[in-house]
């Protein structure tokens, strides 16, 4: 009631000062430890806005008792009731504008129980606080700032958007009206610029409104140092699409100021603190470009950190980052951003110097790029940049880079299409980014479609020669673990019909490397890829019908050499791998029967030696070269011949695997076949004698399909002497299992008599 009575007198009364004396003491009495204490919060509430209502009052009046509410002040902004705190917050705002002579005197001693107050748990309180501390710096001592910036740095990360918005305003109105904001602009102007990225579009629109006056009022304040600037000034030819160009005092504050806060804002980059990293990169983006070309001048420092931070595991921070190195292909010359760059690949190129690459390429203007356009794709090319690293992230890092260039150069990537292709063909080649294969190609097929070529085989026609002469340099000295076996591999596999133009090469590199005393792990992977081309020979190696010219290389130097014996798995893996390219050879139809015959004089040895391997797929491969043999050239055999082929052939009938018996008896059918009108039919009756009983044996085959082909083969044997088979067949029908198939046979044989 007391002060319910004093409040309205005071309110209404025309001399309030006259109660100074007596009020001020009471109230530091009841407010201030330690002579007293109000126990009552609504009390303590009633006596601060007892206060505030005199200071409104009495104004200047107050000023021989300003020590007192400074004293009061101190005490209640850490009152632990919240609406004191709020109160008290008001009060020192209220203090400060009555008494604006004297209050710089007593200004710094409100500064250390404000920032206790800062962080407070409620956001109103914490808007108070940040409101009550811009007014009592404008209206106080201009140094407390250093004092209270990082506490307002802090309240920027508030959850609460109000809490943002005051720090924004606050921020705003020092770098409008404080008296020595000239000596703090470095350190306020990425305070207000950090609130541009601010997720509510309100406090957006605050801090562009302020920092558009601050531009305009720095303009009119220098307008001297800004005329020619102001009477000259052009917009640049190149500038970021959908972006508004700050005015020209914004710009000058940020270019003069940049040397200063680029070095803290290059560290919190790097913080270990994750929202501080995020804001500290969009930040780098508004500063830049507010920059423009005064980047140049920090450019060592700012690579330096987009290196790092291109790293972060936060992908914002990236993202920032990224369009922060796309402004500097923006705004800084070629001549000084590639090279510094690409000096740094002279080192460990890490993936985010190619990122940063990528980046300052998208953002440079074609015309400007065009000069330096050779220069980069040798350092893309160059084995130790698009060869020193396996990790997918770098692969896809370096196809992201190559993707650049030709978006941003288009027609102008001609000049440069052999080294894309050997980056290309780089990343394609590495085991572990085989999922990139497939934007490999889009990218190829970009590529050929700048040069107005239909598709990336004729980028690869275009270039094939080349491209087979840069993995073959150092062919004589390859292992399993080189990395041009596996570009050789996308070069022949991928290029389709094209590798047909470069056989010269080709065949030249297998020639060297198959040689028995060459890398065994090599060896087979290299037998693999001419595998796969000779399954289809026709529309790869053969596509220009010059394979058949190397034959004799293939069989003398390469085939042979190969399928002779060692021991070991890997070389038995090699003879599998050898024999599947021989049988792909034959099988391709490409080769005419004097070629296929001059395959059976060269290489029959080493195939019937085959025949005893211990791979199944081995002997089964041999089984079908032999039957091939037979079919295509076998009537040109000679009794030697004929004689060495069916008793190894013959032996396959006892193979544990039911695929090789098969292919075996398969084989026979085809060694009947050569002899209906031979020569040598006669010189072999005995052979055929000895070849009638042992398949009468096989007739018992445990598989069923065993059994109707050796059924076949027998038929086919049949023609040659049939009494003979007849013979044979009675003398055992009463001893087979399954006479079924005697039956039929002997059926068949009395069939074709009728028929003759």
């Amino acid at each position: 009631l007391a002060l319910q009575l004093l409040c309205h007198g005071l309110s209404h009364g025309d001399r309030p000062g006259e109660a100074l004396p007596v009020l001020l003491p009471a109230l530091v009495q009841r407010l201030c430890p330690p002579q007293g204490f109000e126990p009552s919060e609504e009390l303590r509430l009633g006596l601060l806005q007892l206060l505030s209502l005199l200071l409104q009052r009495c104004g200047a009046s107050m000023v021989p008792y300003f020590t007192d509410v400074i004293r009061i002040l101190q005490a209640t902004l850490l009152d632990h009731y919240a609406e004191v705190r709020r109160e008290s917050c008001r009060c020192a705002v209220s203090c400060a504008q009555a008494m604006p002579e004297h209050f710089h005197m007593q200004s710094e001693s409100l500064i250390k129980p404000l920032m206790q107050t800062i962080s407070h748990q409620h956001y109103r309180v914490r808007v108070d606080v940040i409101q009550a501390t811009g007014t009592v710096i404008q209206f106080g001592n201009g140094k407390s700032v250093d004092d209270v910036l990082s506490h307002l740095a802090q309240r920027l990360f508030d959850e609460i958007p109000k809490v943002r918005h005051a720090v924004t305003t606050v921020i705003g109105e020092w770098l409008l009206h404080l008296r020595d904001r000239y000596s703090y602009f470095h350190k306020l102007i990425p305070l207000l610029l950090g609130s541009f990225t601010d997720e509510i579009p309100e406090n957006t629109k605050v801090a562009w409104t302020y920092w558009e006056k601050i531009g305009l009022q720095w303009e009119k304040e220098n307008e001297e140092d800004l005329k020619d600037k102001m009477a000259f000034s052009v917009l640049p030819s190149h500038y970021p699409k959908g972006v508004t160009r700050p005015g020209l005092g914004c710009r000058e504050l940020v270019s003069r100021n940049l040397s200063k806060i680029l070095p803290g804002l290059c560290h919190d980059i790097t913080d270990w603190i994750e929202s501080t990293r995020i804001k500290a990169s969009q930040l780098l983006y508004t500063l830049l470009l507010h920059a423009e070309d005064h980047i140049t001048q920090h450019m060592e420092l700012l690579l330096r950190t987009l290196y790092q931070a291109c790293l972060d595991e936060e992908r914002d921070v990236v993202k920032n980052c990224v369009k922060a190195a796309e402004l500097i292909g923006t705004f800084v010359s070629p001549k000084v951003s590639l090279r510094l760059i690409t000096s740094a690949f002279g080192k460990t190129p890490k993936p985010s110097c190619i990122m940063v690459l990528t980046a300052v390429i998208r953002g440079s203007p074609k015309e400007i790029l065009q000069p330096h356009l050779t220069d980069l794709g040798n350092t893309l090319s160059r084995a130790e940049v698009c060869q020193r690293s396996e990790e997918v992230f770098y692969m896809e890092q370096l196809l992201c880079c190559v993707q650049a260039l030709i978006e941003v150069c288009q027609e102008d990537c001609k000049e440069i299409s052999l080294q894309l292709m050997k980056v290309l063909v780089t990343v394609m080649a590495i085991p572990s980014a085989q999922h990139l294969k497939e934007k490999v190609e889009e990218t190829m097929s970009s590529l050929a479609e700048v040069q107005q070529l239909d598709s990336f085989f004729h980028l690869y026609k275009q270039h094939i020669i080349q491209l087979t002469e840069w993995v073959s340099v150092s062919h004589d000295c390859w292992t399993c673990y080189s990395l041009e076996i596996l570009q050789l591999d996308v070069i022949a596999t991928h290029s389709g019909p094209v590798i047909g133009e470069a056989l010269n090469n080709f065949i030249l590199i297998l020639k060297t490397c198959l040689q028995p005393n060459k890398d065994p792990q090599m060896r087979l992977k290299l037998f693999t890829i001419l595998s796969q081309l000779l399954q289809k020979a026709n529309e790869t190696v053969n596509s220009q019908g010059l394979f058949p010219s190397y034959l004799e290389t293939v069989i003398k130097d390469i085939l042979s050499p190969n399928l002779q014996w060692h021991a070991g798995r890997t070389a038995a893996a090699i003879r599998t791998t050898a024999v599947s390219c021989l049988w792909a050879l034959i099988h391709c139809e490409m080769l005419s029967p004097e070629e296929v015959l001059k395959v059976s004089d060269e290489l029959m040895p080493q195939i019937i030696a085959a025949l005893d391997e211990d791979s199944k797929i081995t002997r089964q491969m041999a089984c079908r070269i032999v039957g091939m043999l037979l079919k295509v050239c076998g009537r040109q055999f000679d009794e030697n011949k004929f004689t060495k082929t069916y008793t190894e052939v013959l032996k396959r009938l006892d193979d544990a695997s039911c695929d090789v018996r098969l292919a075996a008896a398969h084989t026979l059918t085809n060694w009947f076949k050569c002899l209906k009108d031979s020569d040598v039919k006669s010189a072999v009756e005995n052979h055929i004698e000895f070849l009638y009983q042992e398949l009468l044996i096989h007739l018992d085959d445990p598989d069923q399909n065993i059994q109707n082909a050796v059924l076949e083969v027998l038929k086919e044997g049949s023609v040659l002497y049939p009494e003979l088979l007849v013979r044979e067949i009675e003398g055992v029908v009463h001893k087979h299992r399954t006479p079924d198939y005697c039956n039929r046979l002997l059926q068949h044989i009395q069939s074709a008599k009728e028929s003759a």
